[in-house]
């Protein structure tokens, strides 16, 4: 008698969102199964990755980046590069040096440089800021304007800032919004209500539920993620079926694994193969928790994860 294996598909579905535009436009969500469960339902739009380019990409000192790079000199230069990776599906571009308590770079600047990677681009752009609420809340809004029709996802709203940014990102200028909150599904189900009570359309809002390099505090996120995963599924919550977001990259290059010498380490081997490895483990981590997408820097962590999820789809 021929073994049919029962399947567990749920009533609920994570939104579809689309990116960027024309053929190299991608969609994130569309899930009505756990994250590469293809044994219960098919997995409709496979999870993608992108690539951090930041406004710091100078700064950048592992040997195989800097060497992938050789030659950039803009945000469009390194932009253009980072479409040719094996891997990539999106463009994330990192205005970290905006903050007002760094290098301070004015709004003008930082959208002259995003004008010019979508000018001379054609994969989705990704917009993350400085952190910084004031600044970011302008910075967000100009790029926005600027890159009007471009169907771009910017990163992100917060509870402090959620009406500005969500306004004129989403509803004046017809962009995708991300809501951000820190490893907390009350917090990420509020923030989607809040973002939904000023008319944006839910297709138009991805979540950064936040996330942590794997052993500062994971256990946090997966936790959050799965409780997420299953009230969109399970329970069918049609406020928590927005596709989910890792920024991956800015936490895991900045952790000692990643960044310590190997001078002052030399037990723990290569700096960059470090930084690598703890780069794949977490989107890898995220991605089975439930992240659509996740944002990455190394060209090689990049390849690894881009065939660790082909070869689970």
């Amino acid at each position: 008698m021929a073994f049919t294996p029962k399947t567990a598909p749920f009533s609920g579905k994570i939104n579809a969102v689309t990116l960027g535009t024309g053929d190299k436009a991608i969609v994130i969500g569309g899930q009505n199964a756990m994250p590469f469960y293809t044994f219960d339902a098919p997995i409709e739009n496979a999870p993608k990755i992108g690539v951090e380019i930041s406004d710091a990409a100078s700064s950048w000192d592992a040997p195989a980046l800097k060497e992938f790079y050789a030659g950039c000199t803009t945000m469009a230069d390194y932009a253009k590069k980072a479409e040719t990776m094996e891997g990539a599906d999106f463009l994330c571009l990192h205005f970290e040096s905006a903050d007002p308590n760094g290098a301070n770079r004015s709004v003008e600047s930082c959208v002259a440089d995003a004008k010019a990677v979508a000018e001379s681009c054609t994969m989705p752009i990704v917009i993350m800021g400085c952190k910084n609420i004031e600044k970011d809340g302008e910075l967000f809004s100009k790029i926005a304007e600027a890159l009007q029709g471009k169907n771009i996802l910017v990163l992100s709203a917060r509870n402090e800032d959620y009406k500005t940014v969500g306004a004129s990102v989403a509803l004046a200028y017809g962009q995708k919004v991300g809501a951000e909150t820190a490893d907390d599904i009350n917090l990420a189900k509020q923030l989607n209500i809040m973002l939904k009570g000023l008319s944006i359309n839910p297709e138009s809002i991805v979540m950064n539920i936040g996330t942590a390099a794997v052993g500062y505090g994971f256990e946090y996120v997966a936790s959050t993620l799965d409780r997420v995963r299953l009230a969109a599924l399970q329970q069918s919550d049609a406020d928590l079926q927005m596709p989910i977001i890792a920024p991956v990259s800015p936490d895991t290059w900045g952790v000692k694994e990643s960044s310590a010498s190997e001078e002052d380490e030399p037990a723990w081997g290569s700096r960059e193969e470090r930084a690598i490895e703890m780069e794949v483990s977490t989107a890898a981590a995220n991605l089975v928790g439930g992240a659509d997408a996740v944002i990455m820097r190394h060209p090689a962590a990049v390849a690894t994860v881009k065939k660790f999820i082909s070869e689970l789809i």
